[in-house]
């Protein structure tokens, strides 16, 4: 019988990340302190240092880009509409 996969919490991940991020012990003696393999405890590592400049960089430029990128598809959708609406007033007649 196959065994199934097993789902780890993010709380776990993040405390596997952060005794591996401090180094005070080895991967093998977290691995076996949390109950999960040691190749978990790398990868778990690195997610956590690859997140960390996201974490603590400029909300506001974010919220700018993402504010920015939605205006733009608005913009996009009142163009394709206004086109959409020429086309058919010329098609029924009502535009001289």
């Amino acid at each position: 019988m196959p065994r199934s996969r097993r789902n780890h919490p993010s709380s776990l991940k993040a405390k596997v990340a952060i005794e591996a991020i401090k180094g005070h012990k080895t991967t093998v003696q977290i691995a076996q302190m949390f109950g999960v393999h040691p190749t978990l405890v790398g990868g778990w590592k690195k997610q956590a240092l690859a997140g960390l400049p996201d974490i603590f960089g400029n909300g506001r430029e974010q919220i700018r880009q993402q504010a920015d990128a939605e205006k733009d598809e608005l913009y996009k959708q009142i163009g394709q509409l206004k086109v959409e609406l020429d086309f058919l007033k010329k098609r029924t007649g009502l535009v001289g």
